[in-house]
């Protein structure tokens, strides 16, 4: 089989690998779509993501595809199921694990992240790790199911009630995926700050009720003159220091900023502790995606929230370097890779 291999930062390889063998609680995947996320990224130029990362590795953390054979004691799912696949392997054994806290698993193993994952044609992953993809639903959107869940959590974290005022920093996939959720959660107000007009006008087009260009129009006048007296959730999905301190900045008395965008490891932020008392703001971060893949499949399932609009056509593993390495190619949109295309 054909896969991607990261063998040293900034180095994808294409390679050829045996077809991963199976245990008897495993099932064999074909993979037919792997998303390309901001924590490859950050893998592929020598940070660490979630996890530690050893290389050389197949990246892929976000995929779907049909099941192509199973191990003898699995019996949850049959050759010719099509899933997807929540890559976070709990050990059920930890202090976390038992603490119900297990996505700070101190012995996790991460597909696509610790172990090679869906960035090649077929991958081997244990049963409970796959969810059915409803009938209709493309393995394209299933592969979104991964994000989705992430995205969940953070906005659980935020604790957005009917009604709520939301300003939601960056338009890519994980901004445009927190506009909608905020908006199912009952949001009142929701605000895209976003300089890509393309993606501000994708924004608007999924729920957002005002769309910010960051560069062109001052943020605060722009909730003034829409009498919006006070921002009471803030979420940061770019992952940048400048646009964590505007989130901050924008928040109102008695509010939440939540910090989703993954940052460099050794990024810092000047903060002012005064300023946070003044106004009560609630400083809160999101770790990947607990207990959550399963609404987040149901979402897509009931196709309730959209996950392919903002995608771009998908590339093939000779491609993924490419997209890796660009952050152009990235900004037009939810990049993915199809491990079959040539």
């Amino acid at each position: 089989m054909k896969v991607a291999v990261l063998t040293y930062p900034h180095i994808i390889d294409i390679q050829e690998m045996p077809v991963p063998g199976i245990g008897a609680n495993e099932i064999l995947i074909k993979v037919m779509a792997c998303g390309v996320c901001g924590t490859d990224v950050h893998i592929f130029e020598g940070d660490k993501g979630a996890a530690d990362n050893p290389l050389p590795i197949v990246l892929g953390h976000e995929f779907a595809g049909v099941v192509e054979k199973v191990g003898d004691g699995v019996s949850e799912v049959q050759p010719g199921d099509r899933v997807c696949v929540d890559p976070n392997i709990m050990c059920g054994r930890c202090y976390y694990c038992k603490s119900g806290i297990g996505h700070f698993c101190t012995s996790m193993t991460g597909i696509g992240t610790t172990v090679n994952g869906g960035f090649s044609q077929y991958c081997a992953v244990p049963q409970q790790q796959a969810y059915p993809l409803a009938d209709g639903i493309s393995f394209l959107k299933g592969a979104m199911a991964e994000p989705l869940a992430c995205c969940l959590h953070g906005i659980d974290l935020c604790e957005i009630k009917a009604g709520s005022h939301v300003v939601v920093f960056g338009g890519g996939m994980i901004g445009l995926l927190m506009v909608q959720l905020a908006r199912l959660q009952g949001a009142s107000v929701v605000v895209l700050v976003e300089p890509v007009s393309a993606k501000r006008e994708r924004g608007l087009s999924l729920g957002a009720d005002l769309s910010v260009d960051p560069f062109g129009e001052d943020l605060q006048t722009v909730l003034s003159d829409n009498h919006i007296e006070r921002v009471d959730k803030v979420i940061e999905c770019v992952g940048h220091a400048d646009t964590i301190c505007q989130a901050i900045d924008i928040a109102g008395k008695h509010s939440t900023v939540m910090m989703f965008g993954l940052t460099k490891p050794q990024q810092e932020i000047p903060l002012k502790p005064y300023e946070m008392f003044k106004k009560e703001i609630v400083l809160k971060a999101s770790f990947i995606n607990p207990y959550t893949i399963g609404r987040a499949v149901d979402l897509i399932n009931s196709k309730r929230v959209d996950v392919s609009s903002m995608m771009t056509k998908p590339v093939s593993l000779q491609g993924l370097a490419a997209v890796l390495a660009d952050p152009k190619m990235r900004n037009q949109g939810k990049a993915v890779v199809d491990p079959w295309a040539e």
